[in-house]
């Protein structure tokens, strides 16, 4: 069973902000493999689909993002997920708007979704796909993250979704070592 997981914050008022990189991937991974992410159960709405045989659960946390690894943590015990069957998807200000960088482990960064990931899981050894959101140094941080995309840099995303689709789909056939390899650039 593999769980893919999109970081955001739940509600109108954050949908196409920076922080919500993670739920709009998974929306557009979702909608190229027919999923509907609407089922509701520990404080998560998800989808899934079967992949030659093999579960594929795809996660959007309703708890904020700061509060991600809770809804994470009671879905790995329900369904007995192996920490290396788990791949995030989150933002990350270090990276320009719509570059991509894949890591199998690594610290949290700073961000506080993958902070409370990790408490809850009780490693940092999990698959993420890092979407850049950039840095405005002249904005607080936390406005910055929650302040919305604006119509050019949702435009410039929409690549980069279609590139993180093609990256999950590549997890079923590479090893993830070797999809580093192929996209991170």
């Amino acid at each position: 069973m593999k769980l893919i997981v999109g970081l955001g914050n739940p509600g109108r008022e954050y949908e196409k902000t920076r922080h919500n990189m993670g739920f709009m991937a998974l929306d557009r991974y979702a909608k190229e493999k027919g999923v509907s992410i609407a089922k509701s159960k520990f404080g998560g709405l998800y989808g899934e689909y079967n992949d030659q045989g093999e579960k594929v659960i795809l996660l959007k946390p309703q708890k904020y993002i700061n509060l991600s690894g809770e809804v994470l943590r009671d879905f790995v015990k329900f369904y007995k997920i192996d920490i290396e069957d788990i791949l995030i998807i989150h933002d990350d200000l270090d990276l320009e708007l719509g570059r991509i960088r894949l890591r199998y482990q690594g610290s949290s960064g700073g961000h506080n979704g993958l902070k409370n990931i990790e408490l809850h899981l009780g490693t940092k050894n999990y698959k993420r796909i890092k979407i850049g959101i950039s840095n405005n140094k002249q904005i607080d941080t936390k406005d910055y993250v929650l302040g919305h995309l604006s119509k050019e840099e949702l435009k410039q995303l929409d690549h980069t979704f279609d590139l993180v689709t093609h990256i999950l789909e590549d997890t079923k056939t590479m090893t993830f070592h070797n999809v580093m390899n192929k996209y991170n650039k």
